[in-house]
């Protein structure tokens, strides 16, 4: 009997991910689903599984504070709409990074190389050398926006991006501020859109409104005890981290 734990707080992603296990051929049994850090810590501290299904941003933070608090012995298949934290993913015994809205086959693409690993001999280099594949197999160097089309009036013209201080969505419009101080309205009507299309080493969405590029950001200041002040070149009102956003922040900025 194969025992999982679903990491997730999207109650419709926990939905999906539980039909697609219970729609597997093998004798699976999934014995916790939690949505927070501290439910996951707490859990895995006293139980052992075979296998983790993890989402990144949890309610209280982010899943990686659990991995660094946990000697964990199983692997774990990351399931997350975010694509930055990938290398992380696999320092934290991850076998497989599936990107949200992920396929039932890209689903079944992970759970085979669960298996792979679970019928493999348990030595350590040669379980190593088996993750230095799969991590070159997945990771595809991937192409990002290098500019913004602004439409003015009878006239278009483009502001490069890393010409871009910060997005900030306001109203239901999005607006880019560029190194000037400028504000741009963007065709792009949400910042989820947007931040799709821009390298997440270089942009980072601070919370539901503000997206920033690493490269403007002059310092860093404590603002509450699970918030961050973040003050940006030539901006003088100090943007700030969401408490979900933090601890992942914390990680983004030092890279």
């Amino acid at each position: 009997m194969t025992k999982i734990a679903i990491i997730e707080d999207e109650i419709p992603a926990r939905k999906k991910l539980r039909r697609f296990i219970e729609g597997l051929d093998a004798r699976i049994e999934i014995v916790a689903e939690i949505d927070t850090v501290a439910s996951g810590i707490a859990f895995l501290q006293n139980n052992k599984v075979d296998l983790i299904f993890s989402d990144i941003e949890l309610l209280d933070g982010n899943a990686f504070e659990i991995y660094k608090q946990v000697q964990l012995s199983c692997p774990i298949i990351f399931t997350t709409a975010y694509d930055q934290f990938w290398m992380n993913a696999f320092d934290s015994n991850g076998i497989a990074y599936l990107l949200k809205p992920f396929s039932k086959d890209r689903f079944q693409r992970a759970w085979n190389k669960f298996m792979l690993f679970s019928n493999s001999p348990k030595d350590t280099d040669q379980l190593l050398g088996n993750l230095t594949q799969l991590i070159e197999q997945k990771f595809i160097p991937k192409t990002y926006k290098k500019r913004f089309a602004i439409h003015h009036h009878q006239a278009t013209y483009f502001l490069e991006t890393d010409k871009i201080s910060f997005f900030e969505a306001s109203e239901g419009v999005v607006f880019a501020h560029d190194l000037t101080g400028k504000k741009h309205l963007l065709k792009e009507s949400t910042l989820k859109e947007i931040e799709a299309q821009l390298d997440p080493a270089g942009f980072f969405r601070l919370n539901r409104s503000e997206l920033v590029n690493k490269q403007q950001v002059e310092k860093v200041e404590p603002y509450t005890k699970n918030n961050l002040a973040v003050k940006l070149k030539g901006y003088q009102k100090f943007l700030v981290t969401s408490q979900q956003h933090t601890a992942s922040f914390r990680i983004w900025i030092e890279r």
